[in-house]
């Protein structure tokens, strides 16, 4: 991948970076060989490698994926900071565009 396939626009907004023009050329260039690195990783042969095994085995096992009730909205009410019409409000966590 070249440097010019790199959309930096988009991944400047992901990022929510404001670089000057000849920063994001650099960084083009940078990200196109990491892509590129990522590339010759992907044509490593790799059938037959066994799947690397944990060296640490969680300390806790995994609970069951089971639907449950959940609390009642009076007491969600109670615990949330804040309210308005029955909802939880929140902050504001991305801007729109």
């Amino acid at each position: 991948m070249s440097a010019h396939d790199v959309d930096m626009d988009h991944l400047q907004r992901l990022a929510r970076l404001e670089l000057d023009p000849e920063e994001a050329d650099l960084l083009a260039h940078d990200v196109a060989s990491i892509l590129a690195y990522f590339d010759q990783l992907a044509e490593v042969p790799t059938d037959g490698v066994e799947e690397l095994v944990r060296p640490v085995v969680p300390d806790r096992p995994w609970r069951p994926d089971v639907a449950a009730p959940s609390l009642p909205r009076e007491r969600v009410m109670e615990l949330a900071n804040a309210g308005q019409d029955g909802f939880v409000r929140v902050p504001r966590t991305i801007d729109e565009d």
